[in-house]
């Protein structure tokens, strides 16, 4: 018998989690106000609306806010795939630069440009971020260093700007590729001419590295 997807797992997890935080702001406002606990049934809402907006919520969060994205096991695998399409796959891979050389300094985007292959680039880390995309993602999230952490959290909200982080969490490889190969000239399907890996080497990563997919043969 086929077990929960990943959907059902994350679902299970943070209602669980909004059923709690609501639990706890409920007492702590009841020992405000110096009275009981109340469970409040009219038309302004109450327990129930409270309950099911947090949970809501909470659900909502786990797929679109990429800090909680990173702890799902498809994301991270997806992350990979992208490393390995960048040529970023390895130990150093956080500390590479356009072209292969590396930095040491890991408290900013080195921001300066290499040439390769014909291009100059500033693309730098583990997911080869131009200096300008990584302002926008670092200000978006609030990072403040290039750290492996921080640069993860900005490809995440890389991938959530694209539209495609819950195909992602959910296993739609295809879509999610066909949405994020503009962003990363590896992935099967990009159109700047580069090289690319082939849609069957983007699902074969993905897989070695734990993801389940669920689209496997739709096509970019």
């Amino acid at each position: 018998m086929k077990g929960p997807g990943p959907l059902y797992l994350i679902a299970a997890g943070t209602l669980a989690a909004a059923a709690y935080v609501w639990w706890q702001n409920s007492q702590a406002q009841a020992a405000d106000t110096g009275g009981g606990f109340s469970v409040d049934t009219g038309s302004s809402g109450g327990f129930f609306t409270g309950l099911v907006d947090s949970m809501t919520s909470s659900v909502q969060n786990a797929f679109t806010d990429p800090v909680t994205a990173l702890a799902n096991s498809n994301v991270q695998a997806f992350l990979k795939m992208i490393r390995v399409g960048e040529g970023t796959a390895g130990p150093n891979g956080y500390r590479t630069f356009f072209g292969g050389s590396l930095f040491t300094d890991m408290s900013r985007h080195p921001n300066v440009a290499h040439t390769a292959g014909g291009y100059t680039s500033t693309a730098a880390g583990a997911y080869q971020m131009l200096y300008s995309t990584w302002t926008e993602a670092a200000a978006a999230c609030g990072l403040t260093d290039f750290s492996p952490q921080s640069q993860d959290i900005a490809a995440c909200w890389l991938i959530k700007r694209r539209g495609a982080l819950a195909d992602v969490q959910n296993g739609a490889v295809d879509t999610a590729i066909g949405k994020c190969n503009r962003e990363w000239a590896s992935l099967a399907g990009s159109p700047y001419g580069q090289p690319t890996l082939t849609l069957a080497q983007d699902e074969s990563n993905f897989a070695a590295f734990g993801g389940v997919q669920t689209d496997a043969g739709t096509g970019v």
